[in-house]
Parts: C-alpha cells; structure tokens; sequence
C-alpha cells in the first residue's frame, strides 16, 4: 500500500547473502542519514516527556499530547 504513494522504507538488511548486500548498496545514505536524525529527536523527546499516554479515551489522548507539545514548544522557546 505505501509503495503506491511513493514510499520505500530506510531499515537495512541484515547481511547474511549477497543479495541483502546489494539491498543495502541501493539504500540512498543520505536519506538513511536523515532517518537516523529522526529516531535520535523521537528518542530525546520519548526521555524527556513519556514514552506513553496514560489516558483511555482518544479525546483525553489528543488533549495530553497536544499538552506535551505545547510545553515542548514553550520549553524550546525559553
């Protein structure tokens, strides 16, 4: 399905054939550079404000995280 839109996935193969050498080899590094960059800040942001949402219901969900992303707004602006 997301192969339609134009999407390919960036996790490399483990090595144990010749031919997942060559799946790696045909990775674009510098998108897979980017991905990186991006479980790094998700990773930060999981330390930081929870890894987790306490609440049940999906309206108390959306109103925690989008609490956390205000005070992670307010905290980079001060």
């Amino acid at each position: 399905m997301s192969r339609e839109y134009g999407i390919c996935p960036l996790i490399k193969h483990r090595e144990f054939s010749s031919l997942q050498k060559v799946w790696n080899a045909q990775l674009d590094s510098e998108l897979y550079d980017q991905r990186s960059q991006s479980e790094t800040v998700n990773s930060r942001l999981k330390r930081k404000y929870g890894a987790f949402v306490r609440s049940r219901r999906w309206w108390k969900q959306f109103r925690e995280l989008a609490f956390a992303c205000i005070v992670r707004n307010l905290d980079q602006a001060i």
